[in-house]
């Protein structure tokens, strides 16, 4: 049998790989600066409460916008060329960046300044997220888009190392250098993206009335129960074992190790993600891929609980590579069969429903996370926030056994060959 071919083999794909990797090294570098000056600058008229409010209400900001546009972006990547929305969403992402980098050259940055900008971003990742994840099935022939998702994956999480620590070392060598590279990047990602060639256009009824298919989008995710199920379990399971929110708090108090251990407990998680991601790349899943990704859920919840109770760097940062290799998993199989039992004219919409879902996983996460250790205590949250990641894993085996009965990747032939009725005006 011969081995189907990688999806760099496709041109389309590489200039998709290439956009997707630029754009985040870009994004990851500027939210560690955006943060930083927020803080810097509202330290110099408030006190430490009030600044750290200001900071947290940055990531607010950010989130607003994809909130109130979900039905909105979801329709769009549905309707317009996906490459387009994504090659818009890019360029505005480069004006943002470009910005910032002037009035750091010029001295004139203000918070009112940063937040405006702040919610820009918030505005292009809501429209770039869903159409970038509607674009890459139609680069790819369907048999290796589980490969593709996988390489996809490991664009971000290879751009979520490198950013941070590059924008950290460009700030110090001189202020407006993070936001100019970023510009460049962003600029490089825009380039990429015009190079995909021409993609079919999708199927959706123009004459039927917008809102209503928009509103079709939340039907059909409720209504599939595979795609519902595969998407909640990530929000459950992230919102509540959200450890990586307290690593601050076990760097300086818990585990003692300062800010130099904290760098290697954030990094830990990415390694062992994109460690995950190449494994996937050179030998993807093929058999059993809902029960695994229910054990990866499973495994994520154990060691967040170990590493709440670990007091040795060795063994939390051990935990945490693993954690981050079981999220990858779950990421890995829960796009590949949201993509792949998703019919192409609804790809957009259920795409815009996953990214609010991510989103607010991670976000109300952190909230959750530091709520319940001003109650509790940082290592009760951890290791409480572990066990209900495993009950929800044991409530969803069990209240949607589409995911455990979801053996390979493949859809059954009579989803992939029957139409979406959209709903009538």
């Amino acid at each position: 049998m011969a081995r189907p071919p990688s999806p760099f083999s496709f041109p389309d794909f590489r200039a998709y790989w290439l956009a997707r990797a630029s754009a985040t090294v870009a994004q990851m570098a500027m939210v560690v600066i955006i943060g930083w000056q927020v803080y810097d600058i509202a330290r110099r008229t408030m006190a430490p409460k009030e600044a750290a409010f200001q900071l947290g209400l940055i990531g607010v900001v950010q989130f607003v916008p994809l909130l109130l546009l979900t039905l909105v972006v979801g329709w769009t990547a549905d309707r317009i060329d996906r490459r387009w929305i994504a090659r818009a969403a890019v360029l505005l992402e480069a004006g943002c960046a470009g910005s910032l980098a002037w009035m750091a050259w010029t001295d004139s940055t203000t918070l009112p300044a940063l937040f405006l900008i702040a919610a820009l971003l918030g505005v292009a990742r809501a429209f770039a997220s869903p159409a970038l994840q509607a674009l890459s099935p139609n680069l790819v022939p369907k048999e290796i888009l589980p490969t593709a998702i996988a390489m996809s994956s490991l664009a971000w999480q290879g751009g979520s190392v490198v950013g941070p620590p590059l924008g950290g070392f460009l700030y110090a060598t001189g202020h407006f250098l993070p936001y100019a590279v970023s510009t460049g990047l962003f600029l490089c990602a825009f380039a990429c993206l015009m190079m995909i060639g021409p993609i079919p256009p999708t199927s959706l009824d123009r004459a039927a009335n917008p809102w209503r298919q928009m509103i079709d989008g939340l039907h059909y995710v409720r209504e599939n129960r595979l795609v519902l199920g595969a998407i909640s379990l990530d929000l459950f399971a992230v919102l509540l074992g959200g450890a990586t929110a307290m690593l601050p708090i076990f760097a300086r108090d818990i585990l003692m190790v300062g800010s130099g251990g904290l760098g290697l407990l954030r990094l830990a998680p990415a390694l062992g993600a994109v460690g995950m991601g190449l494994w996937f790349s050179r030998k993807p899943l093929a058999t059993d891929v809902g029960v695994k990704m229910l054990w990866a859920v499973a495994v994520f919840g154990l060691v967040t609980i170990l590493f709440g109770l670990s007091r040795w760097l060795p063994l939390s940062l051990a935990c945490l590579a693993v954690l981050g290799a079981a999220d990858m998993l779950s990421v890995y199989v829960r796009q590949s069969l949201i993509q792949l039992y998703t019919p192409d004219q609804m790809r957009g919409r259920v795409g815009a429903v996953s990214t609010l879902f991510v989103s607010g996983s991670n976000e109300l996460g952190e909230a959750e996370s530091g709520f319940l250790a001003a109650l509790v205590g940082p290592v009760a949250a951890v290791v409480a926030g572990g066990l209900g990641a495993i009950l929800v894993t044991f409530l969803w085996s069990r209240w949607f056994p589409e995911l455990r009965n979801a053996r390979t990747f493949t859809p059954p032939k009579t989803l992939e060959d029957a139409p979406v009725q959209e709903k009538a005006t």
